[in-house]
C-alpha cells in the first residue's frame, strides 16, 4: 500500500498545474443532437508545437462508466503535456452501469463509435489543441468500440478518423467479429492486455490482429503477466464478478475476474507514455 502511494506521489510531484473543465460534446443520434458530458484536462504549455498548440487524447470508459482509472489517466496525460478529454457516453442516455446481464450488443457498440468521431471533431475545434496530433484511448467495452473505429475497413461517411494513434486497454475484441475476415489499420495502435484476463481475453485480440491484412506493422501489443481485467483499478483486490456479461463465454454470459495488479499498471503507464511520445511527436 505504501509503495503504491509513493509511486503515485512521484508521478504527480513534478506535474505542472492542471486545469480541469466540465464540457459538453454534441453527437448526432437518431436525428437529434445528444450532449455528452465530458471532462477536459489541460496541461501547462509543456508540449507545444510550432503553432502553440498541444496534442490531445480522447478517453472512452468501459461498461461501468467513467471512473477513477479514466480520471487518473487523464491527470497523467495532462502532466505529460497532453490535453485529455474523458467522455461520458452514458449519463446523457440515461445509462449508468451496463456490466450486468444488459451487456451492450454489437449494435450498441457500433452506434457508440459515433461518440469517438464527435469527440475528435470537438477536440480538433478547440483553441490551443493541435488537430493533427489527436489520439484515442478506450477501456474494455470502450476499447472495443475504439477498436471498431481503428480497424474498420470502411470509415464513417467516407472520412478517415483524424486520430493519429489509438490505445486499446484490455479491449472487448469480440466486437471485431463484425469487421469480416480482412482488416485494415490506418494508424499506430497499441493493445494493452492482462495475461490472465478472462473477461476480454488476450486470445480474442490475437485472433483479431491475425486478421489484419494491411497495416499490421502499425500494431503493438503489450501483455502484462499475472494481470486480470482492470489491472489499473488501484486498491481493488482481484475478485470474481459472477453476474457480469462476458462476450467470451457461450451466449455472452456470465462472470469474470476483475482487479488491480500494481506492477502491470506501472509498466502500462510507461508503455503508454512511450507510445504517445513516439506517435504524437510534432
Amino acid at each position: 500500500m505504501i509503495a503504491r502511494w509513493l509511486f503515485l506521489l512521484m508521478l504527480f510531484a513534478a506535474a505542472p498545474a492542471l486545469a480541469q473543465q466540465n464540457v459538453r460534446v454534441p453527437v448526432e443520434q437518431g436525428g437529434r443532437a445528444v450532449q455528452l458530458a465530458a471532462q477536459l484536462f489541460k496541461p501547462a504549455n509543456t508540449a507545444l508545437n510550432a503553432t502553440g498548440r498541444v496534442p490531445a487524447v480522447a478517453i472512452f470508459h468501459g461498461c461501468g462508466g467513467p471512473g477513477q482509472n479514466t480520471a487518473r489517466m487523464a491527470g497523467l496525460l495532462a502532466s505529460w503535456g497532453y490535453a485529455a478529454l474523458v467522455v461520458d457516453s452514458f449519463s446523457a442516455r440515461g445509462l449508468k452501469d451496463i456490466c450486468g446481464r444488459n451487456w451492450p450488443t454489437q449494435a450498441d457498440a457500433e452506434a457508440r463509435a459515433g461518440d469517438i468521431d464527435a469527440a475528435l471533431a470537438w477536440l480538433a475545434a478547440q483553441p490551443g489543441i493541435d488537430p493533427d496530433r489527436l489520439a484515442v484511448m478506450g477501456y474494455s467495452y470502450g476499447g472495443g468500440v475504439a477498436m471498431l473505429r481503428a480497424l474498420t475497413a470502411k470509415p464513417r461517411d467516407g472520412a478517415v478518423s483524424p486520430a493519429r494513434a489509438v490505445v486499446l486497454v484490455y479491449p472487448d475484441c469480440a466486437l471485431a467479429d463484425s469487421l469480416g475476415p480482412s482488416i485494415r489499420v490506418r494508424q499506430p495502435t497499441l493493445f494493452a492486455m492482462g495475461a490472465l484476463d478472462d473477461w476480454t481475453p488476450v486470445s480474442q485480440c490475437k485472433t483479431v490482429i491475425d486478421r489484419i491484412a494491411m497495416g499490421q506493422h502499425l500494431v503493438e501489443t503489450r501483455i502484462y503477466e499475472g494481470a486480470h481485467h482492470s489491472f489499473d483499478a488501484l486498491g481493488l483486490p482481484v475478485r470474481y464478478l459472477d453476474g457480469v456479461g462476458n462476450r467470451s463465454k457461450p451466449g455472452g454470459c456470465c462472470g469474470a475476474h476483475y482487479g488491480a495488479n500494481e506492477p502491470a499498471w506501472k509498466q502500462f503507464v510507461e508503455d503508454v507514455k512511450s507510445f504517445l511520445a513516439k506517435t504524437l511527436a510534432p
